[in-house]
């Protein structure tokens, strides 16, 4: 116990971080727990797609979005998607796969679907760039 002290007093930063990183890993395995979305990946969303007539919410700016985006889907905003849920509501029951670019803002969206009622609401792992990646179809814009 008195080296364990000594290396704690000789160490402190060493020490704190590690507790710091502990804390943060700790806190995001309680999250995934606890959530009430599931996260899928880019050839998952595909099979829902096809197999359940899945809904795509895309939670880009519009300059992202002008970039690529998956067919069909619907454009709103992170900062938009309180305002926007009705034009969801008919929505509600089908499975809904939530997008962004990297997959950073998706989290916040599929939280807000799920406290407005939607039971099937799905992640997308990485987002567009994810998507891409897999080499899926996205919907550029035509070249003038």
């Amino acid at each position: 116990m008195e080296r364990l002290l000594e290396f704690i007093g000789n160490h402190l930063y060493l020490v704190i971080a590690f507790a710091v990183v502990t804390v943060l890993l700790l806190r995001d395995l309680v999250e995934s727990l606890l959530r009430k979305y599931q996260v899928v990946s880019p050839l998952q969303a595909v099979m829902l797609l096809n197999q359940e007539d899945a809904v795509v919410v895309d939670v880009r700016e519009p300059p992202e979005w002008a970039k690529g985006h998956i067919g069909d889907a619907q454009l709103i905003p992170l900062g938009e998607l309180d305002k926007r849920l009705e034009e969801l509501a008919s929505f509600k029951d089908r499975p809904v796969i939530v997008t962004c670019q990297s997959g950073t803002r998706s989290p916040a969206a599929c939280k807000k679907l799920v406290k407005a009622g939607f039971t099937r609401v799905y992640m997308l792992k990485g987002g567009m760039t994810a998507w891409e990646d897999a080499n899926l179809p996205a919907t550029k814009p035509k070249k003038t």
